[in-house]
C-alpha cells in the first residue's frame, strides 16, 4: 500500500462515472465486507478474493429501501428495479425489510418467491460485473477491469434453501489488488460513512435529542449549504444585467461572440460551494453542458486569461465592494489587492490544479469550438 493507492481511490470517488449509484454500491459493498472481516475473504496472488454472492446480498440490502428513490440519471430505471420492486411488494404486508432480511439470513426464502428472487439476483450479478466492476478505475488506468476482476467458479451442490449460502455457492468470486484491500482496511469506514465526521456528528445529535430526531433529519440539516438555488439564480441575473450594459458578450472558454449564453461556475458549485461573482462567467449552453462539473485545466485558464480578467474588470467596476471582498477571501488571501488580476489568475490555477491532481476531479481542456 502506498500514497499512489490513496490518490487513485480519491480519483475514483471523484472522477469515475457518476450516471448511477452503482459505483458507490460496489465500493460500499467491498468496504463493508472488509469491515465485517468476512471469513470468505482469501488472499491469493497479491489480490483479495471475495464471494460475489456476498456482494449481491449487500446490494439487496442497500437498494431495498431505495427502490422508489431515483438511483440513475434521467428517466431510465436501474437494471433490476422492477424485480426488486416486486420483492418489496411481496414483503409489504409480511414484515417488510426486516422480514426479508431474516428470511435471507436465517429461514430461507419462501418457495413461492424463488423464481422472482433468482431472476433478481442474476440481474444484480450481471449489473455488477458488466457495469461498475468494468469501469471503476478508468480514471486511473484508462482500461476496463483495471481494479475489479470477476472469476466464475464451479457451482457447488447445496440444499434447496435459497439464502445467503446459496448466493455464496452459486455466483463465483471477484477480486481487487491487495494494496486496495489494505487501503480499504485503513480508510474504509471513513469512505463508506460509519466513522465519517458528519455521520458521527449526526449520531451524537440523535443521542443528545433523546432519539427524538432521526439520523435522516439530522444529516439533512448537517449537509445544508448556506447558498440556495435562489441565491445562485439571483447572482446569475445580476451578472446578466451587468453584461447587458457592456454590449458584446464572448463565451469565456471558446472566445466566440454570442447572443445567448449561460452563466457558468468556473469551479463547479457541486465541487466547491462558491457563488462569488469572480467564479461566474458567460458561456454558450453547448459548452456549459460539455464542461458540466469538470475542473478547467491550468493550461485552459492561462489561455483564456485575457477574457477571464476582462469579465473580472467588468464585475469589479459594477459591484466593487462585493467583488473585492469575495475575491480577497477566496483567491487573494493576505496578498494586497494591488495587482489582484495576476494574483487571482495564479491562485485560480493553483486551486484548479489542486482539485485535479490531489482531489482527483476530472479536468476539462476546453472546447474546440471557435
Amino acid at each position: 500500500m502506498n500514497q499512489q493507492t490513496f490518490t487513485n481511490i480519491s480519483k475514483i470517488l471523484a472522477r469515475d462515472s457518476k450516471s448511477t449509484t452503482y459505483k458507490f454500491a460496489l465500493l460500499r459493498g467491498t468496504i463493508d465486507l472488509i469491515n465485517d472481516n468476512s471469513p470468505y475473504i482469501e488472499i491469493k496472488n497479491d489480490r483479495a478474493h471475495f464471494p460475489l454472492g456476498l456482494l449481491i446480498e449487500k446490494w439487496l440490502l442497500y437498494y431495498y429501501p431505495l427502490v422508489d428513490i431515483p438511483q440513475i440519471n434521467g428517466a431510465t430505471s436501474l437494471a433490476f428495479n422492477s424485480k426488486l420492486k416486486e420483492l418489496t411488494l411481496y414483503y409489504e404486508n409480511k414484515g417488510g425489510f426486516s422480514a426479508f432480511y431474516n428470511d435471507l439470513k436465517n429461514k430461507g426464502l419462501p418457495q413461492d418467491l424463488h423464481n422472482l428472487f433468482l431472476t433478481l439476483v442474476k440481474l444484480i450479478a450481471r449489473t455488477i460485473c458488466t457495469m461498475p466492476m468494468r469501469y471503476i478505475g478508468n480514471s486511473v488506468a484508462k482500461q476496463d477491469y483495471s481494479i475489479y476482476q470477476y472469476q466464475a467458479s464451479a457451482k457447488r451442490k447445496i440444499s434447496q434453501e435459497i439464502d445467503t449460502g446459496y448466493l455464496v455457492a452459486q455466483f463465483g468470486t471477484f477480486s481487487i489488488p491487495l494494496e486496495y484491500h489494505e487501503a480499504f482496511q485503513v480508510l474504509g469506514s471513513f469512505i463508506s460513512g460509519q466513522d465519517a465526521i458528519l455521520f458521527k456528528w449526526a449520531e451524537f445529535s440523535v443521542r443528545a435529542s433523546g432519539k427524538i430526531l432521526s439520523m435522516h433529519q439530522v444529516l439533512d440539516e448537517v449537509l445544508q449549504s448556506p447558498v440556495t438555488g435562489r441565491d445562485i439564480l439571483a447572482s446569475q441575473r445580476l451578472y446578466k444585467e451587468i453584461l447587458k450594459r457592456n454590449g458584446k458578450v464572448y463565451c469565456v472558454w471558446s472566445g466566440k461572440l454570442v447572443n445567448s449564453y449561460d452563466i457558468d461556475h468556473i469551479i463547479p458549485f457541486t465541487v466547491w460551494k462558491n457563488n462569488d461573482l469572480w467564479n461566474l462567467l458567460p458561456v454558450t449552453s453547448v459548452i456549459n453542458n460539455k464542461k458540466s462539473d469538470k475542473i478547467p485545466a491550468i493550461e485552459l485558464i492561462e489561455n483564456q486569461r485575457e477574457l477571464i480578467t476582462h469579465y473580472w474588470h467588468i464585475l469589479h467596476e459594477a459591484q466593487q465592494h462585493r467583488f473585492q471582498k469575495e475575491i480577497q477571501a477566496a483567491l487573494l488571501g493576505y496578498t494586497p489587492a494591488i495587482d489582484w488580476e495576476a494574483t487571482g489568475i495564479e491562485r485560480l490555477k493553483n486551486t484548479c490544479g489542486y482539485l485535479i491532481n490531489v482531489r482527483g476531479f476530472e479536468s476539462w481542456q476546453g472546447s474546440s469550438v471557435r
